[in-house]
């Protein structure tokens, strides 16, 4: 396959990107996705000067070609996400599980939150809005939001805090006037208290996590629509095991733990499962 003036793409350059996103993120491209991953793929490669998808292959598994394998694995995934995006999981959040976190950190305690594939940050900016609604002293407190990303561009993005107004229409106006300001040129940004909850990371999922705590709540949703069946099931397991007991896991609507029974977990709503006692 090729485009007049595109890069050459065969089968095998295909199987090529099928295998190393498998290996590197536990990403699975169906056949399907030939032509979707052509269409994205070959920007890179003209970005780079280089006449096919051979040569580029080549140059993303060569050790100089580290950081050209992130952007490579961060153009085959959908970066889609909005403020309080499936509004249900932070009504839950607010009325189930921040009054806990609220009682355990005002005695002392320490409580953690996960947004796992935080994108540009909306996710995460949503929790953080939903903690310091129910807890406003939150910030002062040891409380924090780990939110991660394998594409370190969308989490360098999610950090600075500052989103367009089209965006942000989506944040109730009284929520917007409390925690954000207008920064020019029709932008927000966040500002005040709510800016030491988040911290954003680079993290590959399906690689070592540098974590060692346990947390309240996390939500990994619409990510593992990208994986098979055993890294998807892999993911869950391991998330699980991260959950504090009586914690809970948001997933996406469309997306299951089939194996909620050998994680410990029980189902409390379609997309939202418990960690049992």
């Amino acid at each position: 396959m090729t485009s007049a003036g595109g890069p050459d793409y065969t089968d095998a350059d295909f199987q090529t990107v099928q295998r190393i996103a498998q290996k590197e993120a536990g990403i699975c491209l169906p056949d399907s996705k030939k032509t979707l991953v052509y269409s994205r793929v070959s920007r890179r490669v003209r970005e780079l000067g280089l006449a096919s998808f051979r040569t580029y292959l080549d140059f993303v598994q060569a050790p100089e070609g580290q950081d050209e394998l992130e952007k490579f694995i961060c153009v085959l995934t959908t970066n889609v996400t909005s403020f309080f995006r499936e509004k249900n999981h932070f009504t839950h959040l607010k009325e189930f599980v921040v009054p806990r976190l609220a009682a355990k950190a005002r005695a002392g305690g320490r409580g953690r939150l996960w947004s796992a594939a935080c994108s540009t940050g909306q996710e995460p900016w949503s929790i953080a809005m939903s903690v310091m609604a129910a807890f406003p002293e939150a910030s002062s407190h040891d409380v924090r939001i780990l939110a991660t990303d394998i594409n370190s561009d969308v989490v360098a993005q999610a950090a600075t805090g500052i989103y367009p107004e089209a965006e942000v229409e989506a944040i109730p106006a009284g929520k917007r006037a409390q925690f954000m300001e207008p920064c020019g040129g029709g932008d927000f940004r966040f500002t005040g208290g709510i800016c030491r909850l988040p911290a954003f990371r680079v993290l590959n999922l399906n690689a070592d996590w540098p974590i060692k705590g346990s947390f309240s709540a996390i939500f990994c949703r619409n990510v593992v629509i990208y994986f098979d069946e055993a890294t998807r099931e892999r993911l869950w397991r391991r998330l699980a095991d991260r959950l504090e007991e009586g914690g809970f896991l948001y997933v996406g609507h469309s997306e299951r733990v089939a194996s909620k029974s050998e994680c410990g977990l029980e189902q409390v709503a379609p997309t939202i499962y418990r960690k049992g006692h």
